[in-house]
């Protein structure tokens, strides 16, 4: 009888997980279709800021502030804050705050999706990291998503973003809003990093862009205070998107911690 039912149950199981994969797939046939969509209507018009020569980025890491033209990071603020939102997630001890996913983005944010895949934005940073870069897969919820950090405690701590790729991958980060009672009328969320043995604090102001290797470049964000608030929109590239198999269920995995359980029918 017990095997029978251990018989039963994997059954059904397996046809649940099927059934839910399936939906999936047809989910990311649909947001492919928006993405043709978007590109064709150019939501996003770049100007000759994003064809300046890029900073030096020996420490495998860059700062730009004022980066995107007023006009365009207005476009993308105005979208961003209509996303009000996002999951919130909590791993004990490693990071709390929110996150709004990139199949999110896809159905409710032409700017922002259009400046991702923007070949201006792709172009400036593939002559910075002196690489070839392409956006990451559809299917990877990290490759394009918000990040809120709006509740008192809102951190991450020390990590590198793994790489889940076959060629280097690179984070990318613009701030589109950060307001407290820190220096400046910034937020006490801080963006760490350890770059050539030492320890760096880098200030993100509305505007400013960060770019990293995250998988050699460790780093965190320091907690954020009550009353404070601190939007980033967080982007990745890569030179190769393929992966083994192993590295998509590590970044199934990853991902749960963000986005819920439904990342692994991703």
């Amino acid at each position: 009888m017990i095997p029978e039912m251990v018989m039963s149950t994997g059954t059904v199981a397996g046809g649940a997980f099927a059934y839910a994969k399936s939906r999936r797939n047809g989910l990311y046939r649909e947001l492919a279709d928006r993405l043709v969509q978007i590109a064709e209507a150019r939501e996003f018009n770049p100007e000759t800021a994003l064809r300046r020569k890029p900073p030096s980025f020996v420490d495998r890491l860059a700062v730009v502030p004022d980066f995107l033209p007023v006009q365009v990071f207005m476009a993308l603020k105005a979208e961003a804050e209509q996303l009000a939102a996002p999951e919130r997630g909590f791993v004990p001890t490693h990071k709390k705050g929110g996150t709004v996913a990139y199949e999110t983005l896809i159905a409710s944010a032409p700017v922002i999706v259009s400046i991702y895949q923007s070949p201006d934005l792709i172009g400036f940073v593939s002559r910075l990291v002196a690489a070839p870069l392409q956006p990451t897969p559809i299917y990877d919820q990290s490759s394009l998503s918000l990040l809120f950090y709006d509740k008192p405690g809102d951190h991450i701590g020390w990590h590198f973003d793994h790489n889940f790729y076959w060629g280097r991958h690179f984070t990318v980060l613009i701030a589109i809003h950060n307001e407290g009672r820190a220096a400046g009328g910034l937020s006490h969320a801080v963006l760490n990093a350890r770059v050539g043995g030492r320890e760096i604090g880098i200030s993100t102001p509305p505007n400013t862009i960060v770019i990293f290797e995250g998988a050699r470049v460790q780093h965190k964000v320091t907690p954020i205070l009550e009353g404070e608030r601190r939007l980033i929109l967080s982007m990745t590239y890569c030179e190769d998107p393929r992966s083994f198999w192993w590295q998509g269920a590590m970044r199934r995995m990853k991902d749960t911690a963000f986005f819920g359980i439904r990342a692994l029918w991703t």
